[in-house]
C-alpha cells in the first residue's frame, strides 16, 4: 500500500511524460534490466517510476528500507554511484546492497532541483555484470536527472502560478461581493433611515424630538459619504481606478455652487468665501468633480481653522481648469506628506481624525481620472493649500 505522505511524489513524477522513455533509454544504454526514480528522504526510498524486465518486484509506490540502499549515502554526497562488476569492485564486493539483493551492476544519478533539494536518484540496477566504463553513460543519464529535476521545478512553478491565480479569482469574486454589499445591502437600508428621519420629522414639533431626529439625519448623512467613499476606494484600488463620465459640461460652476451650499448647510460653522469663474463647454465628470470638491472642503472644515475663512476659488488658466482651497489653522506635519494622498494616511501618521483617511485619496484619483492633479503646500504663513488642475477640453493623446 502506498504511503500517501509520497502520492504528490509519485504523481509529479508520473506526470512527466519524457519518464517512461528515459527509463527505457537508461536500460538501452546501459543493457541493465531495471530502471526507476526513487524518492529518497531521510526515513524513506519509495519508487516513483519502473521499467522492470527482471521481476524485481517493485511497483509505483512500493518502498525498500532506506539503510539497505545506497541511495542513503548518494542522498548525503549528491554524488553518482556506478559499477559494473560489484564482485570484482574492491569497494562494493563487500558492501551490504549488492549483497542483500544480488546485484553485480548498479548506477545512481541523484536528481537535485534548482534549489538545492534532493528529490531522489535515477538509478538502474542488474543481477549481471554490465560495462559501464564508457563515460558517455554517466553524463548521458545526468542529462536525464537534469531533465527530471527541471521538470519538477516547473511543475512546482505551474502549481505556485496556479495557486496565485486561484488567489487572485478568489480576490476578485471577494471585491465584486464587497462592492455589492457596498452598492445595494448597505445603501438601501441607509436610504430607508433617511426616509423614515423625514417622515418622523413631518409628523411632530417636539423640539427634543426633532433634535433626535437632525442627528439621525446628519449621522445617515455621514454614513452616506462613508460608504461612497469605501465604494470607490474598493473600485479604485481593487479594480481599474476610479470611474469617471466625462462630457462636455455648461454648468459646472453651479453644481460647484451647490456643492459649496452643502457644505455650508451641514457645517454652519465654517466661514467660507468664494470667487468661482468657470466657463461652459468643460469636458469633465460634473458629479465627479463636485466628490472631489466636496471632499476637499470637508477636509479643510475638519482640520482648519474656525477663526479664518476657508477660502475656495475656481477659474480657467491656460486651457486648464483650476481649483484652489486654502485653509488657515495647524500645518500639515512633514512625515504625513507624503502619505496624504494615500489612503488611511492619517491613521498611519498617528493622527487621530474622523472618517476613514480615504477622502484625499478619492479626490486625488478623480483629478487623475481627469488626466489632471491635485498638489498640496502647507506653511504657517500661507496656510494648506489643496491645488486641483485638469484640462478643460478633451484632448487626442
Amino acid at each position: 500500500m502506498t504511503n500517501p505522505e509520497f502520492t504528490p511524489d509519485i504523481e509529479a513524477i508520473r506526470s512527466i511524460d519524457a519518464v517512461p522513455v528515459i527509463l527505457s533509454m537508461v536500460k538501452h544504454l546501459t543493457g541493465m534490466r531495471f530502471a526507476a526514480v526513487a524518492r529518497v528522504t531521510e526515513r524513506n526510498w519509495v519508487a516513483c517510476a519502473v521499467d522492470d524486465s527482471i521481476d524485481f518486484g517493485l511497483k509505483p509506490g512500493g518502498e525498500l528500507v532506506l539503510e539497505s540502499t545506497i541511495c542513503h549515502e548518494i542522498r548525503q554526497h549528491k554524488q553518482p554511484v556506478i559499477f559494473g562488476h560489484a564482485s570484482l569492485h574492491p569497494l562494493f564486493s563487500q558492501h551490504h546492497t549488492p549483497r542483500t539483493y544480488g546485484l553485480e551492476s548498479y548506477i545512481s544519478i541523484p536528481i537535485v532541483k534548482a534549489n538545492g533539494d534532493f528529490f531522489g536518484t535515477l538509478c538502474a540496477i542488474d543481477s549481471v555484470p554490465a560495462n559501464l566504463d564508457e563515460p558517455a553513460i554517466a553524463k548521458t543519464l545526468t542529462l536525464f536527472a537534469q531533465l527530471i529535476a527541471m521538470s519538477l521545478d516547473t511543475q512546482s512553478r505551474l502549481l505556485a502560478t496556479k495557486t496565485e491565480l486561484d488567489s487572485a479569482n478568489e480576490l476578485g469574486r471577494l471585491r465584486e461581493q464587497f462592492i455589492a454589499v457596498l452598492g445595494h445591502d448597505l445603501r438601501t437600508p441607509l436610504s430607508a433611515i433617511r426616509m423614515s428621519a423625514d417622515l418622523l420629522e413631518s409628523k411632530t414639533e417636539d423640539k427634543r424630538s426633532l433634535n433626535f431626529i437632525a442627528a439621525i439625519r446628519n449621522s445617515s448623512v455621514r454614513m452616506g459619504v462613508l460608504i461612497e467613499n469605501i465604494l470607490d476606494f474598493a473600485r479604485g484600488r481593487l479594480g481599474g481606478g476610479i470611474p469617471v463620465q466625462r462630457k462636455l459640461v455648461d454648468d459646472l460652476q453651479r453644481t460647484l455652487l451647490l456643492t459649496l451650499e452643502e457644505i455650508k448647510v451641514t457645517h454652519p460653522q465654517a466661514i467660507i468665501s468664494h470667487a468661482l469663474d468657470v466657463p461652459a463647454g468643460v469636458y469633465c465628470d460634473a458629479l465627479r468633480i463636485s466628490q472631489l470638491l466636496s471632499n476637499l472642503l470637508g477636509n479643510a472644515v475638519t482640520h482648519g481653522s474656525t477663526d479664518a475663512p476657508i477660502v475656495l476659488k475656481a477659474y480657467a488658466e491656460n486651457d486648464e481648469i483650476v481649483i484652489s482651497l486654502t485653509n488657515q489653522g495647524t500645518p500639515i506635519p512633514a512625515q504625513l506628506m507624503p502619505l496624504l494622498f494615500e489612503p488611511f494616511s492619517r491613521s498611519e501618521a498617528g493622527q487621530r481624525c474622523e472618517g476613514l483617511g480615504l477622502g484625499l485619496y478619492i479626490a486625488s484619483q478623480i483629478a487623475a481620472a481627469h488626466n489632471g492633479t491635485l498638489s498640496v503646500t502647507s506653511d504657517v504663513e500661507s496656510g494648506t493649500r489643496f491645488v486641483a488642475r485638469f484640462p478643460a477640453q478633451f484632448k487626442w493623446v
